[in-house]
């Protein structure tokens, strides 16, 4: 690991960014410097003054996404502020431009005040055709996607529901592994933060429509001090909010305590944090999702030893690695192709379905595509282009 973190920053000092602008036209003459700006420009800005969509086909807008962050949740970082948080933006341009040809800006903020956030992406979204919002924490990230809904383009929270969307599709192929019903299945989620919460909601169908969205038995969310439940006192009005639709039994205790006999962990939390004691408690064949970056909550050597059936982190150099690369580009390129105007719950459900489809014959050792696979990436925005055609029609 340090000689990733090694080479990495020797890759950063000798390139100074990882992207980058090029032309799309050449101004070699007089006559291509007239069209590409004054006086020929005049015209595409008098058609857009007249009808504003038509933006959509006469600039970069059909094609480009901001990357928004304020630097408050990055990676395992926590809150490292804006400037530090731009090798991470960076990258995931890299990777929206890599794996879905969409231009995709960083655009990392210096204030982690909710309403200048929220201020700020509405008076720059005029050029962009959707908004990727990413490391922001939680409960703010919340409130922030939530007033942003009527831009008219998707604004998506990547931590949330790109997590959850990966997740929910290792789920589907390693319920498949081991012949088992997603509507049997008990959950576990470790970390009650941003994705914890947008993992407890997809599984449970919050939202969604129960003939597209099969729920899980049930979930129990655990923090810091344990099981979330409707009997501790001093929980966050986010946290209340999960009780609407998560621990039906009303769990007590820490994790240890509500680890018996589940079915399934999901760790979006620290590293080290799950024993192997904990998965030994646990149902027959269980499945252990630990997430947590750059340590899991167990090693998959050591959960596997517990009694682990099926094994992801959040890691490449293990097998099952649950990385948001899965789905974030074909998502977007999906929304872009359709001019959605937002990612809807039944494009969740799609993509997870879509993404779970890209592995043809799941195994143990194989419930996710490689995250390199750029196969994967044209068959999500398929299935999004798909659900906004048919939501769009008469």
């Amino acid at each position: 690991m340090t000689d990733f973190f090694t080479r990495s920053l020797i890759v950063h000092e000798q390139l100074r960014g990882k992207i980058g602008m090029h032309s799309r036209m050449p101004v070699k003459t007089a006559d291509d410097l007239s069209i590409a700006y004054t006086p020929g420009v005049a015209r595409p800005c008098e058609v857009i003054a007249k009808d504003p969509a038509r933006a959509w086909d006469l600039t970069i807008k059909n094609n480009s996404v901001a990357i928004v962050s304020d630097g408050s949740a990055v990676l395992g970082l926590g809150n490292i502020g804006a400037h530090a948080a731009i090798p991470v933006m960076e990258g995931k341009a890299l990777l929206f431009r890599e794996f879905a040809g969409i231009d995709a800006w960083p655009i990392c903020l210096d204030t982690q005040d909710t309403q200048e956030i929220i201020d700020t992406v509405r008076r720059i979204a005029p050029v962009f055709g959707g908004i990727n919002l990413e490391d922001i924490a939680a409960p703010k990230c919340f409130e922030v996607e939530k007033q942003l809904q009527d831009l008219g383009i998707p604004v998506f929270h990547d931590d949330q529901h790109g997590t959850a969307i990966v997740l929910l599709a290792a789920l589907i192929n390693a319920a498949k592994v081991i012949d088992r019903k997603l509507t049997d299945m008990r959950v576990v989620i470790n970390g009650a933060g941003a994705a914890g919460t947008a993992i407890a909601r997809l599984l449970r169908c919050v939202g969604h429509d129960p003939s597209v969205c099969r729920a899980v038995l049930d979930v129990v969310v655990c923090d810091s001090r344990g099981a979330i439940h409707r009997d501790r006192e001093g929980l966050s009005p986010e946290k209340t909010q999960l009780l609407a639709y998560t621990n039906r039994e009303n769990r007590h205790g820490n994790l240890a305590d509500v680890m018996d006999d589940a079915d399934v962990f999901i760790g979006v939390s620290k590293g080290n944090l799950l024993k192997p004691s904990h998965i030994q408690s646990m149902s027959a064949q269980p499945i252990i999702l630990a997430m947590a970056n750059p340590i899991p909550e167990i090693m998959p050597a050591d959960a596997i030893a517990a009694g682990a059936a099926i094994v992801g982190t959040g890691r490449s150099d293990f097998p099952n690695q649950v990385n948001n690369v899965l789905a974030f580009p074909g998502i977007f390129r999906g929304a872009l192709d359709s001019r959605s105007k937002r990612i809807s719950e039944e494009m969740k459900i799609a993509a997870a379905h879509a993404l779970a489809a890209c592995v043809h014959e799941p195994t143990a050792e194989m419930i996710l595509p490689n995250p390199l696979d750029q196969t994967v990436a044209p068959s999500v925005a398929a299935a999004i282009h798909s659900v906004a055609t048919k939501t769009d029609s008469p």
